[in-house]
């Protein structure tokens, strides 16, 4: 018994400790802070010390000329939505599919394999391969996510165990396991307006998720690159479709566009230490309406901090 009582209060010790040091090192970490009851059970699940977003204007009142059908901005570090328009609506995502292929293939491939370019004749934007041509599968993903190359895609997709089939069933089934469930895909390259789609919300938070992969991230900030046949008989110039990366922050992500699905763009703009994401989807001019989302949410958002404390409610 008196053992049983010795782990109880070495528990309760350890838990007392833990807390202290939580809010002493919360309270010395922020100038300004909220303070926010939480019952205990999901106290050390939101315990946060960063800052979290919010407008101090409405966006929608500047809304003029932006022609995007669809729009999310999200604060990248806390998940906090700053503005939606018919976020949860169903969107075609043209090339930004290629994120999805991106992160199947780095769950089969290593940035080292060598990958056969089998078939030439894919519809859409190609960066011109060769059949036969043996690339690294690490400059296929900058042939797939800077110019947006779809024999790229269709070449990991080709190699893959199984073939195209097989690569668009995984598509599909990382989109349930990462709970993205108005997501579908039916080819690696986003060509086919009716069978690839997804919410921006949902296609927000798959460019999180893919930003969190470090190769992604690497390649996705990239400007332009050449790459080089496995032989080194031939050489690609490779130049990011993205014309705002590398202005006011921005360091990425990935852009669309069919006849049906519009233009897209999904963007990430590092500023006060955090990234924030800019999706626009059926857009006429997503470059533009971007730019002027971009700038509305640079001037109206701040940052508060929020001190997470047990409630005994």
């Amino acid at each position: 018994m008196n053992k049983h009582y010795f782990f109880v209060h070495i528990s309760l010790f350890v838990i007392l400790a833990f807390l202290a040091a939580t809010l002493f090192y919360t309270r010395n970490a922020v100038s300004e802070y909220v303070r926010v009851k939480t019952p205990l059970a999901d106290f050390f699940s939101l315990w946060n010390p960063s800052a979290y977003p919010s407008l101090t204007d409405p966006i929608t009142s500047d809304l003029y000329g932006i022609s995007s059908e669809g729009i999310v901005v999200m604060d990248n570090d806390t998940k906090v939505v700053l503005f939606g328009k018919n976020q949860n609506a169903v969107f075609s995502m043209a090339s930004t599919t290629k994120l999805m292929t991106a992160l199947v293939a780095l769950e089969h491939y290593t940035t080292e394999d060598t990958v056969t370019i089998q078939r030439v004749d894919i519809e859409g934007v190609r960066v011109g391969f060769k059949k036969g041509e043996k690339l690294l599968f690490k400059d296929l993903l900058y042939a797939m996510l800077l110019p947006s190359g779809n024999d790229a895609a269709y070449a990991v997709a080709q190699n893959y165990p199984g073939g195209v089939e097989a690569f668009v069933e995984k598509m599909n089934a990382k989109a349930k396991e990462l709970s993205l469930g108005a997501t579908h895909f039916s080819d690696p390259t986003g060509l086919d307006d009716q069978g690839d789609y997804t919410t921006p919300m949902e296609l927000a938070r798959l460019a999180s998720i893919a930003l969190s992969n470090k190769t992604i991230a690497e390649v996705v900030s990239t400007k332009e690159k050449t790459i080089t046949t496995f032989d080194n008989t031939r050489s690609y110039r490779l130049v990011n479709l993205n014309r705002l990366l590398g202005n006011n922050g921005v360091s990425g992500v990935k852009t669309g566009y069919t006849d049906g699905a519009g233009g897209i763009l999904i963007t990430a703009q590092k500023k006060n230490g955090h990234t924030i994401l800019f999706v626009v989807m059926k857009s006429r001019d997503r470059f533009f309406d971007t730019r002027k989302i971009l700038g509305k949410i640079d001037e109206t958002v701040s940052y508060k901090n929020f001190i997470f404390t047990p409630s005994t409610d």
